[in-house]
């Protein structure tokens, strides 16, 4: 028969044991209410700083994200340039909401004295600075390859320069180290589409009958006048002289010929006027000597001289020369525009062009 007094121990020492486990769990589970707590607060607290601006905001500057850029090396380049406190609370917080792969390469406007969350909000959100790049009407391939040489916004990946005629003069924004194949490519575009919209569109009677002839006369009449206004005309001109087999006489056409559309210079560096023998010289493109468009257009023609052409005003005159004022004189008639041709070469004696 046991001992009632090691059976009432047996029992205390069991109790104790128990209650020393709940103890235990107790405390254990405090403490991590305790830490869930701290780490609630230290969350609240870094969201907290997070969400606070530095500062007033005062305007916006631009930040580069470069390309391959990591999270680090993001948050360091902040603060480095002052637009946020800590790089190391950036990081965290940033990883913490899970967005740390959510940047892109480029160059972006950001709030000056903003919170971290606001300057995440303009990188990751916004839209990447652009640059312009204007291509003149009337610019040869080769020149506006030249332009985008000393745009030093863009990259020069060494494109071969686009067949004459091929784009479309114009000004384009894109971000900062775009490719120059690539602006060439939606100048290139841009025309295609302006001829897709507007070639059904044309006047029926005209006598171009492709898209390709239509840019090479766009360009001859581009580079025989920069007066919008006239642009028209001077299609209608050309349209009645083809109609009639009669040779365009484009002064350009000589000097495309001669130099693939560079300025004319004699030999002090100074411009000069078409000689009596480049007009003789026969050339794919001398509209002087041969009865028919040029061989391929003389320079990139604009949105006004293609649309021009494809709808030309209607007009009796067959003859335009330079005015002096930089428009025309137009003619009915060979008299009258020989009248008008000489009163333009005593404008360019004048003006010591030889």
């Amino acid at each position: 028969m046991s001992d009632p007094r090691d059976e009432l121990a047996a029992v205390k020492a069991e109790t104790t044991r128990k209650n020393r486990g709940v103890l235990i769990l107790l405390a254990l589970g405090g403490l991590l209410t305790f830490g869930l707590g701290l780490a609630v607060v230290g969350y609240s607290w870094l969201n907290w700083r997070y969400e606070s601006a530095l500062a007033t905001p005062s305007g916006t500057t631009v930040f580069e994200v470069p390309r391959g850029a990591g999270m680090s090396r993001i948050a360091d380049k902040l603060e480095s340039e002052g637009l946020i406190s800590d790089a190391r609370l950036f990081k965290v917080v940033t990883r913490l909401r899970g967005n740390e792969n959510n940047f892109k390469a480029g160059e972006f406007r950001v709030t000056e004295g903003a919170s971290m969350a606001r300057i995440y909000t303009d990188l990751v959100e916004g839209r990447p600075v652009e640059y312009a790049f204007t291509a003149p009407e009337g610019m040869t391939s080769a020149q506006i390859v030249r332009a985008l040489d000393e745009a030093a916004a863009f990259v020069d990946d060494g494109p071969t320069i686009p067949p004459e005629g091929a784009l479309l003069p114009d000004t384009y924004n894109f971000a900062r180290g775009t490719k120059h194949s690539t602006v060439l490519a939606r100048m290139t575009a841009a025309q295609d589409a302006l001829l897709d919209e507007y070639w059904p569109q044309r006047n029926p009677d005209i006598p171009v009958k492709t898209r390709e002839e239509a840019i090479i006369l766009a360009s001859v009449v581009e580079k025989e006048t920069g007066i919008g206004m006239e642009r028209g005309k001077v299609a209608g001109v050309f349209t009645n002289r083809l109609r009639r087999g009669m040779k365009l006489q484009s002064d350009p056409t000589i000097i495309y010929g001669i130099s693939k559309g560079e300025i004319l210079r004699g030999r002090d560096g100074k411009q000069r006027r078409i000689r009596r023998s480049e007009i003789d010289r026969k050339t794919d493109w001398n509209t002087y000597q041969i009865p028919a468009l040029p061989k391929t257009p003389i320079c990139n023609p604009g949105r006004d001289a293609i649309l021009a052409v494809l709808n030309p005003d209607e007009t009796d005159a067959l003859y335009f020369v330079a005015d002096g004022t930089g428009g025309h004189a137009f003619s009915r008639t060979l008299a009258e525009h020989e009248r008008a041709v000489a009163k333009w070469r005593k404008i360019q004696r004048e003006r010591g062009l030889r």
